[in-house]
């Protein structure tokens, strides 16, 4: 019989034991990680795209993980905004990476640019401040109010970092979403511009056009533990929206039944979508909504079912960034901005707003901004961030760059370029690279390409 003292030894021994196999998790696979979410939904009266808000359908999130390995910590976020242009993506970045314990540069934060959602732009709204532009556009006091918001929860679920084993991939075809935005003609220019809703016959009669099909999935694992599933689609994700009806619109309601149904925290970020939207599947009725949903969720739905998982260390996670300029378009000249910020020339195609986003990435460019492009290697995935609105040939690009490798784009990152088309798009009309919506020219597509390839190395 054991006498206490052995017994005490032995309880010893085991707990030691336990607290060694714990230990030996992490040091085996030098990987951490955990998630946070917050509610970002605007107050009553608070402007969203089009209109103040007048009511909430769901509450915006902002939604994101903290993965820590012994040699850096990565921030991914994505906010249920429209967009974060300009300086707020830098507010926003240090914000979180004072959270977190490390660089802005190693933070990426993207929006999932549904369009009952708040635009998040510190610059745009100072410039429209300067002119004496009254405006109604931006919430500063409540963007504040939800990036310190942010940033707190992030700090606090620094405290809930949990081991990471494994990685796993899945990915699966939507049925009967996205479509190409830019319907050519027989000469080769855009002759119908396919939007997010359409009725019109001629719109719903043409192909898909160029889209990437695919929903893919990533889920971090603590051995059969899931802690967090991220998912990636391209399509704009709107159904019908303007009247100040808050919502985070079908990828939203589909990311959220998903991790309602597991209970696993599930993170959706809008792929490369500046020419892809629902219109040739969605006709704008309010019934619309929740079959669009349903289409999304049955993708991450089949995208977990055929995931699979491989062991993963801290040695394959790599993160890589490249800083470049984007070419401006030529328009973006001050004097000629600043006439159609007050209103001292009328331009039909150049609203005061529009202008005064033209003028805020003019200033930012011109004092030395950069725009990054970076991916986040996880074995054989690969996640890429891209800035703006841009087209999903980019996507499909970096996916036939790297065919040994899982690529998963979120876009959205960096809203002030505004649209980003391919070189040839800007010889072919359309809104997307009009003088309302581009704020670079075809040059762009050698330097993100350049920049893409490398990332992806």
């Amino acid at each position: 019989m054991s006498t206490p003292a052995q017994i005490l030894v032995s309880a010893l021994v085991l707990v030691l034991s336990i607290l060694g196999c714990q230990s030996e998790d992490i040091q085996t696979t030098g990987i951490e990680m955990t998630t946070f979410e917050v509610d970002v939904t605007p107050p009553i009266g608070s402007p969203v795209a089009y209109a103040p808000t007048r009511s909430v359908t769901e509450p915006l999130l902002a939604k994101g993980i903290i993965l820590r390995t012994a040699a850096k910590t990565i921030v991914l976020c994505a906010f249920d905004w429209i967009g974060i242009g300009n300086e707020s993506q830098d507010i926003i970045k240090q914000a979180l990476a004072e959270a977190a314990d490390t660089e802005a540069s190693l933070v990426s934060v993207h929006a999932l640019h549904q369009h009952d959602g708040p635009r998040c732009d510190h610059s745009t709204a100072s410039i429209l401040e300067k002119y004496g532009v009254d405006q109604t556009y931006y919430d500063i006091a409540f963007l504040n109010q939800a990036i310190d918001r942010v940033a707190a929860s992030l700090s606090n679920a620094m405290n809930s970092l949990e081991p990471v084993s494994h990685v796993g991939f899945g990915q699966a075809k939507v049925d009967s979403v996205a479509s190409n935005r830019r319907v050519l003609g027989a000469d080769g220019k855009v002759e119908i511009v396919r939007y997010s809703k359409s009725t019109n016959p001629a719109a719903i009669a043409a192909p898909e056009g160029v889209i990437d099909p695919y929903l893919k999935s990533v889920t971090f694992w603590n051995k059969d533990k899931a802690i967090a599933n991220l998912t990636y689609y391209a399509t704009h994700p709107q159904s019908y929206y303007g009247e100040g009806d808050v919502t985070c619109e079908f990828v939203g309601i589909a990311r959220n039944q998903r991790q309602e149904e597991t209970g696993v925290p599930h993170i959706h970020f809008t792929g490369a979508a500046g020419n892809v939207a629902a219109g040739k599947y969605n006709d704008g009725s309010v019934e619309m909504r929740p079959i669009l949903a349903s289409r999304i969720e049955s993708a991450m739905k089949k995208s977990w079912n055929d995931m699979e998982k491989s062991p993963i260390e801290g040695k394959d996670i790599q993160w890589k960034a490249e800083d470049i300029v984007l070419p401006m378009a030529d328009y973006l000249q001050e004097d000629f901005l600043a006439d159609r910020i007050t209103g001292k020339v009328e331009d039909k195609d150049l609203s005061p707003l529009s202008a005064a986003k033209h003028m805020a990435w003019l200033k930012r460019t011109n004092d030395g901004h950069i725009t990054t492009v970076s991916a986040l290697k996880l074995g054989d995935i690969q996640l890429l961030n891209l800035p703006g609105e841009i087209f999903v040939e980019y996507q499909l690009a970096a996916e036939a760059f790297r065919p040994d490798q899982h690529i998963c784009t979120a876009a959205y990152e960096d809203y002030g370029p505004g649209y980003i088309g391919t070189k040839i798009s800007y010889g072919q009309g359309g809104y997307e690279t009009s003088m309302r919506a581009s704020r670079v020219n075809g040059e762009a597509e050698a330097v993100l390409m350049k920049a893409i390839e490398e990332v992806l190395k």
